[in-house]
Order: structure tokens, then C-alpha cells, then sequence
């Protein structure tokens, strides 16, 4: 067994975290005869068989859309289906990639390394060295944040004979040259933060053992992590030490020879180079030489400049009460912004020429999501533009900085029929009068009066905007059952800017909860629902979202699904990466804040004698970012209450909760059955 699922391992003392005295039992034994329950109701459900075989057939469908990374001239595509089951990683050329059926060269069979090493490798990423062939390969045991790093040359298809290779670790890397890294990982005692991530920035040298490489930057051992990367654009190759003191505050540094230099910026502004030009997004207003930038704006300067003293900053974005920025990707000559207008996206264009910005607004779709992402941020000016909603499938464009025209490269097919359903959006009106969007996709033909079951999603943390998708396996194990689908933009989101987020962080974090109890007794008072036929969905902080909720007002809903959750928050900060999260919720050891955590814990207010609606838990055994203790000992606790409950934990899958595409389609066909059957 391993230590981190072990009672007697050091620091398993907590019987609540283990749940000995709840279940009586070691964890795995627990978890083991939990599953076997689960499963076995919920696979005799009538829909379960029709739907695993159906979401099987749409996860590993060769239909899929294969995204691509363009490096040295190859498009790079990781792919998982019914034969690669943890996946290849392949490349094929611009040109192959506009048929139908390009012709792919696998680089990687990840089936096959596993094999031959015995371990159960999970893809985690690459990281090309800029115009070379090797790359820094990141494979996880399991699906978990810790990896193991290898050095690749996809130019032989080999590891690098006597290359960078670091054990497993959540470690954080970056290419200086060919022979020399930026690494910050577990060194030893002491080397990681108390959310148990790198706290060392080190400078290593080929042929040289990490022992011996060079401290460039130290962090505090209360901080959340440190990093540095470099520019490889030419004239501008900056080199950036970046220090996160919580998830929204951090300090960057530019790096020159052994000297440091600190950029000058609010400790919740994010900060980065491209090409000559400083951007500093604001989470918060900033008075600079008499001048007030507001709260969610976008800034640039001359970065060389600005170090030396300047202080002349333009403003690239002004948010207004119902916009927000979304995100910002760069070509060669051009900023692509990303805006967010009552979570509908549009695409604007920004260049600087002759020392001024010029704007220009994309001519694309005026609907649902739009994601902008660059080739290539030093050679080209092309970009891979996404279009979607709910009802449309994903189309995938190649775009050109400076003009509209766009060819299309690949579409998804109708994976469900859509013809029935339409997409509204309404408001719910909080405890507070705060207005709440949220979207309602449902069948046309619903008579006045008429209830389907509805399922109801939310997240609401983290600064994370929830926009219209477009999702096979919602659209097949839902809507074409009758089902209907409701999201939910509520506050602690990115929907409308850091005002929206921040007005639910901390002790405000009930306004997120009483947004989502609005938006459901809207959809009853409108008559779309009623707490039979409703039900509720959220992972990770969602997870945190549904149980609190549930807590709260059992009477509106019929089913919860909570996944890979966060649920006693009493303890959350000392488990896992739960410390980083404490700038979002606060700290439970502070009397003050323990307070307010205490009001909404959902661990700490769930009650024997209470009806509540029925739950099911689902986690992941390999999931080091939210630990499965806490979906674990909320169950228990439950079912020792003599509450009805179900729990499914995978044994792989780390926060995602599966590793392939075949543990997905299994997870969410007994999601979905477990949905159809509470709500009918």
C-alpha cells in the first residue's frame, strides 16, 4: 500500500482523515466495498449499459477534433482511442493537417513505454526547446500533479542518453539553452512550500548532479510556489524569476547575469513580457503618477524603460459593468484579447506600431465561446481560433493576425441531436439583489407548466468563467434523455472581471452559495423545474459548491453529484496542495476565519436526523491536489448518520477523477444513471 494511502504512516494520525473511527476500517478496504455497492446499483439502472457503450463510442470516436502545437514546422497532437488507450504522441505537417485524414508519424506510444517499464504513465506534457528537437517530457503515475521529467529528441524518438531526468515531483522547469534548465523542485527537506509545491529556483547545468546546481531564488516556506522562464524572442531574451506568495498575489524579477531586479507592480497584478512590451493585468485598482487604472484593466509599457524608471503605461482594456478580459495570447506582431460581454466572448486585436496601440475588432462569430490561441508567439502571426456554444460543434479555424479570412481546418460532427433543444439565458436575483445569469438549454417543444429533470452546474471560485460548450457527453447522457442543463454563472467566477470573484472570496464566500440557491429557485419559480426533478452538479471547488449548498437547502434538490471534492474545510489546508487555497477561502487555524468557514463546512454541517437529497461521491485514489479524504470521510460520516448515499472512487485519473478515455466514459455513464434515476 502505498505511504500517502496508508493509517500508519506518518502523518495519518487524523482517524477523521482515514476514517477508522467512522468505517472501522483501513481506507482502501473501505473504499473498495463502497465501489462495489455503487456499482452495482447503478450499472443494473436501465439507461447504464446504452449510455457506457455510447459515451465509449464518442470518447475514442477518430472524429474528435486533434489539437495541435506547432513547433519547427510540425503540428504536435497528443491522442488517446480505443487502441492507444494511454495515448501517442504524433506529429504530422501544416499541409497533411487540412485533409480529412492527415497522416500522422507517431513520435511516443505511451501503451508501449508503460509496458516496457511497468508503470501505469500518464501523458502530463512537453516542453520544446525553442528551434531544436529536444523537448522535456512530464509522464504522471496515475493522472497526479507530480511527475517524472525525461529529456526527449524527437529527431531520433529516444530519450537523451545521460539527459535531464528528475524523479517524480511537482516540479516546475524551463529551457535556458541546450545545456542548461531552470529547476525548481523537492531538493530535499525544506525545498518545498507548505502547499507542497517547489520553493527553489535553481540553474542546472548538463552533466552536472542536481546537487550541484545553482541557487538563483529562494521563496519563503509559507509561499505557494516560484518558477522562471525565458523569452526566446530575439532582441528580447529575458530571463524571469517569478515568486507566488498565494494563488493572487506574486512578485516577478527580471534576471540579469547573478543580479536581480525587481519589477515594480501590485502584489495581485499578473505580470509578463512580449517581445519589448510589460503587460501587467490589474486584479485591483492602481494609482500611478496621479493616474487611477481600474480594477480588471489591461496595461503595457516599454519594458526596458520601465525597469529604469518610466512609468508610462497604455491601457490595452477597460472593463465595463457586464465585460471582462478572458484572456490574451500573442503572434509575432500582435495582442489577441480575448473580452467577455455577458459571458459571450469576441476577439479584438491589438499591434503596436510607431509607439502606439491600434485596435481592431475580429470579424467572428457573435456567439457563444471563442478561444484565440498563437502558432507561435516569435515566428508566425497565425492562430488557432475555436468557435462553439452549446448546441453547435466545436470548429476549429486557422486564423491570421491582420485579417478576417480564416480557413477551416477541422469541425466535430453532431455527436447528439440538437435540433430539439434551445439555448436561453435568464437572471436570478440573489439574497444580496445581485443579478446571476445563468444559461438554460432545453427541449423547444416543453409546454407551460411541464417539468424534465434538470441538472444544474456551478463552480463559482478561482476567478474560473464558466461559458456556453459545446459537450458530447452532456448532450448524449442528458439532453437527448430529456434532460435538461442549467449553468450557472455565479460569483466567485471570472464571468464579469476580479470584481465578480473577489466579491465571494473569503469570508463573502456565502454570496456564492446563496447565487447558487437563486438560480435554482428561479428555474422553480419559472416552472422549468421543481426540487424533484432538480438535481445538482460541481467538482473541485464545485464539489465544495454542491455540499455546502446541500447543507444548506436539501429541500430544492433530489440528486448531488460531488466530485473530487473539498468538503471539511476545517482541515483542508493540511492536505495536499490545500494551503495554496487559503488566499481563496482563508485559514481555518485563525480563530476570526475559522468562523465563516465553520458557517458553510460541509463536513462540520451535515446532520443525522436531517433529509437530505441523495449523493454521489466520486474521487480519484491518485488525485495529490484535492486529497480523496475528504469525499471519503463525508460519505462515511453520512452513511453513519443514516444517510443514502453512493461513493466511486478510481483508482487512477488524479484530479480529473480518470486517466483514459475508457475510465471517463465509465465515470460518466454511472454519473448519468445515477441522475436519470434520482430525477426520472
Amino acid at each position: 500500500m502505498p505511504a500517502d494511502l496508508n493509517p500508519a504512516a506518518p502523518g495519518a494520525a487524523d482517524p477523521h482523515l482515514w476514517l477508522e473511527d467512522v468505517a472501522g476500517e483501513a481506507p482502501l478496504a473501505w473504499v473498495r466495498r463502497q465501489n462495489d455497492v455503487a456499482t452495482a446499483e447503478l450499472e443494473a439502472t436501465p439507461p447504464f449499459a446504452a449510455l457506457h457503450a455510447r459515451l465509449k463510442t464518442i470518447l475514442n470516436s477518430q472524429d474528435r477534433i486533434p489539437y495541435v502545437s506547432l513547433h519547427e514546422g510540425y503540428y504536435y497532437n497528443f491522442w488517446r482511442d480505443a487502441v492507444h488507450v494511454r495515448g501517442i504522441w504524433r506529429r504530422t505537417t501544416p499541409d497533411q493537417f487540412l485533409l480529412a485524414e492527415p497522416a500522422w508519424d507517431t513520435v511516443l506510444d505511451l501503451d508501449q513505454l508503460a509496458a516496457e517499464e511497468d508503470e501505469n504513465w500518464v501523458w502530463a506534457g512537453a516542453d520544446f526547446l525553442h528551434r531544436d528537437t529536444r523537448c522535456l517530457l512530464e509522464l504522471s503515475r496515475g493522472g497526479g500533479d507530480a511527475c517524472v521529467l525525461r529529456e526527449f529528441d524527437v529527431a531520433t524518438r529516444t530519450f537523451v542518453d545521460g539527459g535531464f531526468t528528475l524523479p517524480e515531483a511537482k516540479t516546475r522547469s524551463a529551457w535556458i539553452n541546450r545545456d542548461t534548465l531552470f529547476i525548481a523542485t523537492d531538493f530535499g527537506p525544506g525545498s518545498m512550500t507548505s502547499s507542497g509545491y517547489p520553493r527553489i529556483v535553481k540553474e542546472w547545468r548538463r552533466g552536472t548532479p542536481l546537487a550541484q546546481a545553482v541557487t538563483v531564488f529562494e521563496g519563503a516556506p509559507d509561499d505557494l510556489a516560484v518558477g522562471a522562464g525565458k523569452d526566446f524572442t530575439p532582441g528580447y531574451e529575458f530571463e524571469l524569476i517569478w515568486r507566488s506568495m498565494s494563488f493572487y498575489t506574486n512578485e516577478l524579477y527580471l534576471r540579469d547575469g547573478a543580479s536581480l531586479s525587481k519589477v515594480d507592480k501590485p502584489d495581485d497584478a499578473t505580470a509578463y513580457t512580449v517581445r519589448d512590451q510589460l503587460i501587467i493585468e490589474l486584479r485591483s485598482e492602481w494609482t500611478v503618477n496621479g493616474a487611477v487604472y481600474p480594477q480588471g484593466a489591461l496595461l503595457a509599457a516599454d519594458f526596458r524603460r520601465y525597469m529604469q524608471g518610466e512609468r508610462e503605461l497604455a491601457v490595452l482594456f477597460v472593463p465595463t459593468p457586464t465585460s471582462s478580459l478572458d484572456g490574451v495570447s500573442a503572434t509575432r506582431s500582435a495582442l489577441l484579447l480575448n473580452e467577455l460581454d455577458n459571458v459571450k466572448n469576441r476577439i479584438v486585436e491589438l499591434r503596436h506600431v510607431d509607439g502606439a496601440w491600434q485596435r481592431r475588432v475580429v470579424d467572428a462569430p457573435a456567439f457563444g465561446t471563442l478561444d484565440a490561441s498563437a502558432l507561435d508567439s516569435i515566428d508566425s502571426d497565425q492562430y488557432f481560433l475555436s468557435v462553439t456554444d452549446f448546441l453547435t460543434p466545436t470548429t476549429l479555424y486557422l486564423a491570421q493576425a491582420g485579417s478576417d479570412e480564416r480557413v477551416q481546418l477541422k469541425s466535430l460532427p453532431a455527436f447528439f441531436d440538437a435540433a430539439p433543444c434551445r439555448v436561453q439565458q435568464f437572471q436570478a436575483t440573489s439574497r444580496d439583489g445581485t443579478a446571476v445569469p445563468y444559461f438554460v438549454v432545453s427541449g423547444k417543444d416543453l409546454p407551460p407548466g411541464a417539468e424534465r429533470p434538470a441538472l444544474l452546474y456551478g463552480y463559482g471560485g478561482f476567478e474560473v468563467s464558466l461559458k456556453p460548450f459545446y459537450s458530447a457527453v452532456t448532450g448524449s447522457a442528458w439532453l437527448e434523455q430529456g434532460g435538461m442543463y442549467v449553468l450557472a454563472n455565479i460569483r466567485g467566477g471570472g464571468e464579469f472581471g476580479p470584481r465578480w470573484h473577489q466579491a465571494a472570496l473569503k469570508e463573502h464566500r456565502q454570496r456564492a452559495f446563496d447565487d447558487f440557491i437563486a438560480v435554482a429557485e428561479d428555474l422553480i419559480a419559472r416552472g422549468l423545474s421543481s426540487p424533484r426533478r432538480l438535481g445538482i452538479m460541481g467538482g473541485s471547488n464545485g464539489g465544495l459548491l454542491v455540499g455546502a449548498v446541500m447543507t444548506q437547502r436539501p429541500e430544492l434538490f433530489s440528486a448531488v453529484v460531488c466530485q473530487v471534492p473539498l468538503l471539511d474545510m476545517k482541515r483542508y489546508h493540511q492536505l495536499l496542495a490545500g494551503a495554496s487555497w487559503m488566499g481563496e477561502y482563508g485559514d481555518p487555524d485563525d480563530p476570526v476565519q475559522w468562523a465563516y468557514l465553520a458557517r458553510y463546512s460541509p463536513y462540520q454541517n451535515v446532520h443525522a436526523g436531517k433529509r437530505y437529497p441523495r449523493v454521489l461521491f466520486t474521487t480519484s485514489t491518485r488525485d495529490d491536489r484535492v486529497h480523496p479524504g475528504h469525499a471519503r470521510k463525508m460519505a462515511a460520516l453520512m452513511q453513519e448518520q443514516g444517510h443514502d448515499v453512493l461513493y466511486w472512487e478510481n483508482t487512477e485519473g488524479g484530479h480529473a477523477g480518470a486517466a483514459n478515455n475508457d475510465q471517463q466514459a465509465r465515470m460518466w455513464a454511472l454519473t448519468y444513471a445515477f441522475l436519470l434515476k434520482q430525477l426520472g
